[in-house]
């Protein structure tokens, strides 16, 4: 659907405009510009003549509009649809022609001692203005081909966009549901071992902690985007849980300047970057390991990394990349198209490291 309905007022109030600004500027410099060669005719009734000529041609536009989306031009047609543009264009010339010639013969605006009659002027103006007519309907036509043209790509973009963000939320409610039960499960078992050692204060305070980050979970469930700083405390809590589970085994560390806590990023998507470094990093070594939570801020590009000391990628790691990466690299693809970067690679001399680099927006 075009954003401006077709024949409405807002429509008719363009074509008015448009055209009393060309019906203006015609009459007013054809009329100064006569007066400057000194020549002499009824200055007031010509002003008129010229800026009602137009009346026909401004009538005429939403019917051409109309046939150009019809029968848009650019199209390859049957030879019947140009022939019809062609016979509308003469059409509404021979009607201006007439409309002109009235005018002409009422006024007398060229004052002439014997006015000529309507009949002695109507198919001249016609002839000698044909080509004019021809070019009017033209540039009618292009101009409307130009603005339907803008409107649906605007709408597209809308529509492409509105797409996105429905995407964009699937994902992130894919991902909060993808969190809950392993990590639950997880959480669950090590509270339950906490209870067994009679351990009651760890106990609470996973509890505590699990409640916290189920909460932080539901209450950001509509935002996309959140400060750096909310992302950073959701990833630690989910930390301080794991850490119920590893002991001493994980060790954290947060490199990530307070300048850059304001920046606005992908809510969880700290998450699945951290859950990968515990399962396939911490997990797997006996004696743990360190995690290293990196932001810095380069080119008008904000980029966070999450290293861990573990086991390096395999040589076929790309075929073999998690849901959790995959939905990242998905919600970042809806969020910004081609605009960020998600790279995971080996370090020397040991360790993972996964970063994404995303535009640097501040709230």
């Amino acid at each position: 659907m075009d954003a401006t309905p077709r024949g409405s007022p807002s429509e008719w109030s363009w074509i008015a405009a448009i055209w009393s600004g060309v019906a203006l500027f015609d009459a007013t410099q054809t009329v100064f510009t006569m007066r400057s060669q000194g020549m002499h005719h009824a200055w007031i009734q010509l002003f008129v003549t010229l800026v009602l000529s137009w009346l026909p041609w401004a009538l005429a536009t939403p019917l051409v509009v109309r046939l150009g989306r019809r029968y848009p031009p650019v199209h390859v047609r049957p030879l019947s649809s140009w022939l019809m543009h062609l016979g509308v264009a003469a059409s509404v010339g021979l009607v201006s022609a007439a409309w002109g010639a009235l005018l002409e013969a009422l006024l007398n605006p060229w004052a002439q001692s014997s006015p000529a009659s309507f009949s002695d002027i109507w198919l001249p103006k016609f002839y000698n203005g044909f080509l004019s007519s021809l070019i009017l309907y033209a540039f009618i036509l292009t101009v409307s081909f130009v603005l339907d043209s803008r409107r649906r790509l605007a709408l597209e973009q809308t529509e492409t966009a509105r797409l996105n963000e429905q995407l964009s939320k699937a994902q992130l409610s894919a991902l909060r549901r993808q969190i809950e039960p392993h990590f639950l499960f997880n959480t669950l078992n090590a509270i339950a071992g906490l209870v067994r050692e009679k351990r009651n204060d760890a106990a609470v305070t996973t509890i505590a902690g699990l409640s916290d980050l189920l909460r932080r979970v539901l209450e950001g469930s509509n935002r996309q985007q959140m400060p750096l700083e909310e992302e950073l405390e959701f990833a630690q809590k989910y930390l301080d849980i794991q850490k119920v589970r590893f002991g001493e085994r994980l060790q954290l560390s947060v490199e990530v300047p307070r300048e850059l806590f304001s920046a606005q990023v992908p809510s969880l998507i700290l998450q699945p970057m951290v859950e990968n470094a515990v399962k396939h990093g911490i997990a797997r070594r006996v004696h743990g390991g360190a995690i290293r939570i990196a932001a810095f801020r380069s080119n008008g590009m904000l980029t966070l990394s999450v290293y861990n000391d573990g086991p390096s990628l395999p040589a076929d790691w790309e075929t073999q990349s998690g849901i959790g990466i995959s939905n990242v690299r998905g919600r970042l693809q809806s969020l910004y198209g081609e605009g960020f970067q998600l790279n995971l690679r080996n370090q020397a001399p040991g360790g993972v490291e996964v970063s994404v680099s995303v535009p640097f927006r501040e709230e």
